[in-house]
This record gives C-alpha cells, sequence and structure tokens, in this order.
C-alpha cells in the first residue's frame, strides 16, 4: 500500500494519544475502586457482567479514528482490474510436424480446439486475429471483436507441410498490431482512438504464438523479436507435443518429431512474454487459460479513501449501537 499524502497519517499522533489516556484512566479506576470501596461494596462497584463489555466501544471507537486518520493519507493498492480492450495475435504451427499423433487425435487438432475456445473465452472488447505458419506465415484471420468468426476461422486450419517459419509468424503478427493501431482500433504503442479512459495507458497488443519445432525458414525469432518489442507485443509461446512425436512420411517411412523448446524460449524471454510446455491436450487447456487471465487483466494503483473513511464509519456506528445496547447510553 502506498500513500498519496503521508503527511496527513500525523493525524494518528492523537489518537494514539487517547488510546494511552484510556488505559490510564481504566488503570486508576480500578485502583481507586479497591481503595476506597468496602468489600460489601466491590460487587457493585465492579459488577459481575462481563468486563470486557465495557471496553468493546471504546475500541472501536479508537480503531474508527485510526482508520479515518489512514484514510486521510489517501492510501492506493495495486490491484488488478480487468482490461476493456486488447489486440491478441493467435499464431498456430500448421506445418507437417504437427500432424503428429502423440497427442490425440493429433497435435494440430488438439491445438486448433484449444485455441478456439481460448479465442471464445477473451473478452468481448478483444480484437482477436489468427496467423498461420508452416514454410511462410500469413494472417488467416485479421483481428476483429467478432471472435465467434475467428474461432471458426481457426477450426478450418488445415495442415501445409513444408518447414516451420516462427520468425515469419512474429513478423506477420506484428504487421497485424500495426495495421489495426493505424486504424485506431488497437494499438501498438500507441492509443486507441475515441478511448474515455483518463490515463488508461496503451491498449495491450499480445502474441501467441504454438509450435512443436525450431525454426526452420525465413527470418530468424531474433530479428523478429526484436520488431515485436518495438510495437509493444509480448509474445507468449506453447511448446507443443513429446519427445516421442512421430509422423509417416510420403514414402511410408516414420520420422520422429520431438519437440523443441529452446528457440520458443528464447523467443518469450526476448519479448518479455511468457514460455510455456504443454504435452497433452488438458495442458494446453490450462496454459490457454494461464494466459488468458493474464492478458485480461492489469495492475493498477487504486485509491482506497472511500472504502476506509465507510469502513470507519461504520465501525463508529457499531460502537455506539454496543453500548447503547449494553449500558443504555450512546457510549
Amino acid at each position: 500500500m502506498t500513500l498519496l499524502d503521508p503527511i496527513w497519517l500525523l493525524v494518528l499522533l492523537p489518537v494514539a494519544a487517547l488510546a494511552i489516556a484510556y488505559v490510564v484512566m481504566q488503570r486508576r479506576r480500578q485502583r481507586y475502586a479497591v481503595r476506597f470501596a468496602t468489600l460489601p461494596m466491590l460487587e457493585r462497584v465492579v459488577p459481575s457482567r462481563p468486563r470486557w463489555r465495557r471496553h468493546v466501544p471504546a475500541a472501536l471507537i479508537l480503531l474508527a479514528l485510526a482508520v479515518i486518520s489512514v484514510a486521510a493519507g489517501r492510501p492506493q493498492l495495486d490491484l488488478r482490474v480487468p482490461y476493456e480492450r486488447a489486440t491478441v495475435l493467435v499464431a498456430i504451427d500448421t506445418s507437417g510436424s504437427m500432424q503428429a499423433g502423440d497427442v490425440a487425435p493429433s497435435r494440430i487438432d488438439a491445438a486448433k480446439r484449444a485455441a478456439a475456445r481460448f479465442v471464445e473465452s477473451l473478452p468481448e472488447g478483444f480484437n482477436v486475429g489468427v496467423v498461420s505458419f508452416a514454410g511462410s506465415a500469413a494472417v488467416v484471420a485479421p483481428a476483429t471483436s467478432d471472435h465467434a468468426a475467428v474461432a471458426e476461422r481457426i477450426r478450418d486450419l488445415r495442415l501445409a507441410g513444408g518447414g516451420t517459419a516462427i520468425g515469419e509468424a512474429v513478423a506477420a503478427s506484428t504487421e497485424e498490431v500495426l495495421r489495426v493501431a493505424a486504424a485506431g482500433d488497437g494499438v501498438a504503442g500507441g492509443r486507441s482512438a475515441g478511448a474515455e479512459e483518463e490515463d488508461a495507458g496503451p491498449i495491450p497488443a499480445r502474441l501467441v504464438l504454438l509450435s512443436d519445432g525450431d525454426n526452420t525458414s525465413g527470418r530468424s525469432p531474433t530479428e523478429a523479436a526484436r520488431a515485436a518489442v518495438d510495437a509493444g507485443m509480448p509474445v507468449s509461446t506453447i511448446a507443443y507435443g513429446t519427445p516421442e512425436g512421430t509422423i509417416m512420411n510420403w514414402d511410408g517411412s516414420t520420422q520422429t518429431v520431438p519437440v523443441n523448446e529452446d528457440t520458443l524460449r528464447e523467443l518469450a524471454q526476448a519479448t518479455d512474454g511468457r514460455f510455456y510446455s504443454a504435452a497433452s491436450d488438458q495442458q494446453l487447456n490450462q496454459v490457454y487459460e494461464d494466459i488468458g487471465s493474464s492478458i485480461g487483466t492489469r495492475v493498477e494503483a487504486t485509491e482506497i479513501t472511500p472504502f476506509l473513511v465507510v469502513a470507519g464509519l461504520l465501525l463508529a456506528l457499531v460502537a455506539a449501537a454496543l453500548s447503547l445496547r449494553w449500558f443504555s447510553r450512546l457510549i
């Protein structure tokens, strides 16, 4: 917690002095009662009812004063709040190795199902697009707020064969984010047109890239990562598959296609994104859920002064109510 006006915490000093005075007066009261009262009168001076009750209203009043005093300093808390708008690109590897059946029914089919669910779960105000890549990369669904249409486009993806152009996928996604930003619908280091939130900052852009292999064609992921960083687009990568994955070649031979994590991990680290590894359909769904929660919210300093003031008033009201109930007086 931080304070916008910490100097106002000085008002806690009188509250502390009042608390000390209360303790001193209670001890003096007990001492006088024993000194001047006869034994038969002690039960009347010190009644048999629970003694803690007479301290509760005073304690609540002191607590209320302390809470209101802290509120005077205008405290802030870092709270996680949802984004109203964002641009998210989903890049899916459609190279030949994605036909491996180590994840039932195949890597590509499981990846499409999970990605479609991910897109459908994003907030309505988010723009979402899809990039497909194999030996090259292309935006197959431009960023739009029509999540159902994008999810359907993901389900229609087919294997393209060829190599794996991870760098080209990042580059194509960066260009799409810049296009959306120029149109005023999203941002890559800029502000959205018509955004009404004061000091909301740039609307975020994020790329979620799923692949099972190393970069084998096109520009290097390192080069593409620099452009993504300049565009303000972190890249979260998912290495999908197992070391035992195999595919059937055209001549009937079997080829092992183990998942390669190194390139994807380095790409995520270079762009301030997150790296994930998933070896099953269930794990992939969990990864997308985690990515969705991180994309959909941001940490924002929120002033909680009104809440503390209300809390202080409620404590004072409770103190007054208990005093009336137990002692037939307001305080």
